[in-house]
């Protein structure tokens, strides 16, 4: 018994109060302070002046592209990831770990690099762009495809975990009832990944939604056509119209603070569900 307590007492990290005390104090210096200074700073401004800077045509329409792009873009890379992430966990192949290392190249690569290869690549005389019948670079469906590039490797490195410890005896099970793949996968397999992927979704969306270095290269920051929200951000502050840009960046909070709650809820009923 005394043993138990002396070790509680004396553990390698610090205890209880000072280590939530540093964790408040760095939560704060990074997080808490600058977003109530975006905050304090938009609150300065009268509400037909933040009206004006919010809801502005070209920035209505930068809102439309970005929460667009970025919401199609994680739909796609939550479908593609799950495919990714299971082959793979459940299968073995020459070269897997080259591809298991490739997903991680969006973290690594700067994001300046990234949009200017995907650029090159995609321009009309670009190796894929040239066979391509259609205009990629310096339209909104580059920003698309900047958006996949960047949102995937937070899918997949969210699902391999949960794929890891789902033993292969769930689809033995249900195949021995008579379940078949889609049925195995729709009522056994889907349920179970439903909580890390919504997250992989969530995280996704909300990387897309303040991308800027490999967006601005691909997009070609057309007015009303390829100018994505972050652009009006910066465009406000070259301008030195502070009060406008983090007006604009209230927005953007506001809405990605609704969207993490509203994810979150969904992984809560997910979660329950399947504790049923």
């Amino acid at each position: 018994m005394f043993s138990r307590l002396l070790l509680k007492r004396h553990t390698v990290l610090p205890g209880f109060d000072l280590a939530l005390g540093f964790t408040l104090t760095y939560l704060s210096l990074i997080v808490l302070i600058p977003l109530a200074a975006v905050f304090l700073k938009t609150a300065t401004m009268g509400w037909p002046a933040f009206w004006d800077a919010v809801a502005a045509p070209r920035v209505l329409a930068s809102y439309r592209l970005t929460f667009g792009a970025s919401f199609l873009a994680a739909l796609v890379n939550a479908l593609f990831g799950l495919i990714i992430a299971w082959v793979l966990v459940r299968y073995e192949f020459p070269g897997k770990r080259i591809v298991d290392a490739l997903v991680d190249l969006p973290f690594a690569l700067p994001t300046a690099v990234a949009g200017i290869t995907l650029t090159a690549l995609y321009a009309q005389n670009g190796w894929i762009g040239q066979y391509l019948p259609f205009k990629v670079s310096f339209t909104p469906l580059g920003v698309f495809v900047a958006l996949l590039f960047i949102g995937l490797p937070f899918v997949v490195r969210t699902l391999q975990p949960v794929l890891e410890d789902l033993s292969a005896e769930y689809e033995e099970a249900a195949a021995t009832l008579g379940a078949t793949r889609g049925q195995t996968f729709r009522l056994v397999i889907l349920p179970i990944l439903l909580p890390a992927l919504t997250t992989g979704f969530a995280l996704a969306f909300a990387r897309a939604l303040g991308e800027y270095g490999s967006v601005i290269f691909i997009a070609g920051n057309i007015p009303m056509v390829s100018e994505i929200t972050p652009l009006m951000i910066i465009s406000k502050l070259e301008q030195y119209d502070y009060t406008g840009a983090t007006a604009i960046a209230v927005v953007m909070l506001v809405a990605s603070f609704t969207m993490l709650l509203v994810i979150n809820g969904l992984q809560a009923w997910a979660r329950k569900r399947q504790g049923q």
